[in-house]
């Protein structure tokens, strides 16, 4: 079977796992929305955008059919910039604090749902960066940037869920967001919380993607 065969293959699964785990979680949020008559989970779409974002970056890079470094660049700070979206839906986890205990077995599988389907569009997209990133350097410095990688995204999560910035600040609104940053590395004692989270918050999720590969190269 011819490379490019393999490869079209290979996203066809891609698109159908995504597609049937959002739908699903579509269809959960709509249950819940007809039985509790309430619209409160609906941010949930939109998260899932966001984490959506990322995965069309890649998606759009793989369809081009010869990159230079500087599209690879502009793309690649694009992406990492949303990246941490993706991963952010498991947060929303802290939510189920204002379910009805009558719900609360709906909430808690709706929430994780989306929370899957992010993560799935997060390490479908990490894998889909790190081989293009394969055509500027070794494949042994992509091994070590998808660690790094992680913890980098884990940071991000912690940025928007208890600083409460979102992506589109880092063009909009900067200098508050860069002085949290500065303020986090320069007082790490201080900034405790940050580190504590962005390390459990890190391995959790390169665990996570080191079982997405290991079930990816299953045969």
């Amino acid at each position: 079977m011819s490379n490019t065969k393999l490869f079209t293959n290979s996203q066809s699964r891609t698109f159908l796992t995504l597609v049937l785990c959002t739908s699903f979680s579509f269809c959960l949020l709509i249950l819940r929305i007809k039985i509790a008559h309430s619209f409160f989970y609906s941010f949930l779409i939109w998260n899932l955008f966001l984490a959506v974002i990322p995965f069309t970056l890649t998606t759009i890079l793989n369809s081009f059919h010869k990159i230079r470094y500087f599209t690879f660049a502009v793309y690649f700070c694009i992406w990492l910039v949303f990246l941490p979206n993706a991963p952010y839906i498991v947060t929303d986890l802290v939510h189920l604090k204002h379910s009805s205990p009558k719900l609360i077995w709906l909430d808690v599988v709706m929430v994780n749902s989306f929370a899957l389907s992010g993560l799935l569009f997060f390490y479908f997209s990490m894998e889909d960066m790190l081989k293009l990133a394969t055509n500027f350097t070794t494949l042994k410095y992509t091994k070590c940037f998808s660690l790094l990688l992680c913890f980098l995204s884990a940071f991000g999560v912690y940025l928007g869920r208890f600083l409460r910035y979102n992506s589109w600040e880092v063009i909009q609104n900067p200098t508050p967001l860069l002085n949290s940053i500065i303020d986090s590395v320069v007082h790490p004692i201080t900034n405790a919380d940050c580190w504590l989270f962005t390390l459990v918050f890190g391995i959790f999720l390169n665990l996570g993607y080191w079982t997405f590969k290991t079930l990816r190269l299953s045969p």
